[in-house]
């Protein structure tokens, strides 16, 4: 079902073939003469080229995906260097890398109100195959992209492989970690959040953010497009559909419903707070590869869903900032006051979580994948006889926390697995009702993933490891360097490698694999591969 590294069978693909997909193909496309305005053409030179954040895929279906561009020929400019007019792209979809096989094509209407960003939901198509897209506007095609459509619901896939990541702040470092990715080869990708940072440049870094602290729409457009322009990042949008999620950078720090990271700051400006949520959540939605049925209304939008691989694995992509209550004990790390303790207290918000159980409930596939943000395993730190903690991860909802673990210990056969982000080292937790029971049994696993950058150079552990290690026996593994997390799924196994590269402050850094985990189907818990 899925042959090797990228799975076209005879060809694999490297960083260089996908960044180099667009410009041959332009002799291929019917005449563009109606493409562009006039005004397209008067405003942006020939030297412009429109496709500069290159192309994207998401959310896959058995009969389509959303593929995804926008024509900012001035990347660091508000407007992106783009008229103040409609403009017509037009994509298609081959069945061949040739773009000689035409599986579907159109046209879309990339408009200044939207960044001039192109979300376009391929219908028609057949299930569980790979498919080429590319755009054109301008007398230009883009890159070239390759998606692949999720099987039927009621059919079993022999394997998928996948990776997660998250946390990747441009001033830190190079996104090496990427072009591994794109090497290895994958059928989709989880972006669990922090994909941008809202931070201010900084004199001195390897990389400056273009801007001020983001406010502005335009603000928010310019950093996710300097993000965009990363060629790494470009080649892994570019090689298979992508789910993404948003942590709490892409808005605000540490940021709780329309909580901010500061309280005093809401009570200082009122309703700008939440004018500001609907800047950044509008340009989130622009540049990502999303459905429509995620578009913003103000400062609302439905992140949350579910994205299905027939029988084999249901990924519930959650949402664990929008809808939570702010964070008890006045946030960081530290022991637990009453609040932690509060039934009130909730992480998913009452809605996403009915949700949730209910997609459990009734899924019928064999794995089921909680794709979030904030570590769901309580870890104590704390070197002291006190328990300690975050206040912002799952723990600092401990009600919420059991709840949740206590709904896995009902539904054994769900097998499920969590997927988390946000905090820039790796984990492999097992997850226990009462974790303070070394022979509590586990009732699921949760595999935390490290940052693309943040954080900067890492390392294999800090000086606190082995005793964090030692308070924490359902902790199986923590690392501290960048990278990613490899997953291959059957029907009978999960097997987690965690790929780490040794720096990001230089390009070049080599690929490891620290550790690996196999889960077996039916028998929650980590065994090490």
């Amino acid at each position: 079902m899925c042959a090797q590294r990228i799975h076209i069978p005879g060809r694999t693909w490297n960083r260089r073939q996908v960044l180099a997909l667009g410009g041959s193909m332009l002799a291929a496309w019917p005449t563009l003469g109606g493409v562009a305005s006039a005004a397209f053409r008067r405003n942006v030179g020939l030297g412009d080229y429109p496709f500069s954040l290159g192309v994207a895929s998401g959310d896959p279906s058995p009969d389509g995906f959303v593929v995804w561009t926008r024509l900012a020929p001035k990347p660091l400019e508000h407007d992106g260097g783009m008229p103040t007019e409609n403009v017509e792209v037009r994509w298609t979809v081959c069945h061949d890398e040739a773009m000689t096989k035409v599986a579907a094509q159109g046209t879309a209407i990339a408009t200044p109100d939207m960044g001039h960003a192109v979300h376009v939901e391929v219908p028609g198509l057949d299930p569980n195959r790979w498919y080429f897209y590319q755009f054109a506007a301008a007398g230009e095609v883009s890159p070239k992209g390759r998606a692949r459509t999720a099987p039927n619901p009621n059919d079993m896939l022999s394997q998928l492989k996948f990776a997660f990541a998250s946390c990747q702040h441009y001033e830190s470092g190079y996104y090496t970690a990427y072009d591994h990715m794109v090497q290895e080869g994958f059928d989709v990708v989880a972006h669990l959040g922090d994909y941008i940072y809202e931070r201010e440049g900084k004199e001195g870094k390897l990389r400056v953010h273009a801007g001020p602290y983001i406010d502005s729409l335009g603000d928010y457009r310019v950093r996710h497009a300097q993000y965009k322009t990363d060629p790494h990042l470009q080649a892994a949008h570019a090689m298979c559909p992508w789910l993404v999620t948003w942590d709490d950078h892409e808005f605000d720090n540490n940021c709780a419903g329309d909580v901010p990271e500061h309280p005093e700051a809401k009570r200082n400006q009122g309703d700008k707070f939440m004018q500001r949520r609907a800047r950044a959540y509008k340009a989130y939605y622009e540049n990502m590869p999303l459905r429509s049925a995620q578009l913003p209304t103000g400062p609302d939008m439905q992140l949350y869903r579910s994205v299905k691989f027939g029988r084999l694995v249901d990924f519930d992509v959650l949402d664990t900032r929008q809808y939570r209550t702010d964070q008890p004990c006045g946030d960081g790390n530290k022991p637990p006051c009453d609040e932690v303790f509060n039934p009130e207290a909730t992480i998913l918000g009452a809605k996403q979580e009915d949700w949730l159980t209910h997609q459990f409930e009734n899924s019928d596939s064999v794995w089921n994948v909680l794709a979030q943000q904030v570590m769901m395993g309580r870890v104590d730190r704390d070197s002291s006889e006190k328990v300690s903690y975050s206040m912002d991860q799952w723990p600092g909802y401990e009600v919420n926390r059991l709840r949740m673990l206590n709904f896995f210990k009902q539904h054994p056969d769900k097998n499920p697995v969590v997927l988390t982000g946000d905090i820039h080292c790796n984990w492999a937790n097992d997850l226990q009702v009462n974790c303070e029971d070394v022979d509590s049994p586990a009732v699921a696993v949760e595999f935390v993933g490290t940052s693309i950058t943040s954080g900067g150079d890492g390392s294999e552990q800090r000086d606190d490891t082995p005793l964090v290690l030692a308070q924490n026996p359902f902790v199986k593994f923590n690392n501290y360097e960048r990278g990613y997390v490899a997953c291959e799924i059957s029907p009978k196994t999960w097997t987690t490698h965690y790929r780490t590269v040794p720096f990001v402050t230089k390009p070049g850094a080599p690929l490891n694999t620290r550790a690996s985990f196999v889960v077996e189907a039916g028998k929650p818990g980590l065994n090490q591969a």
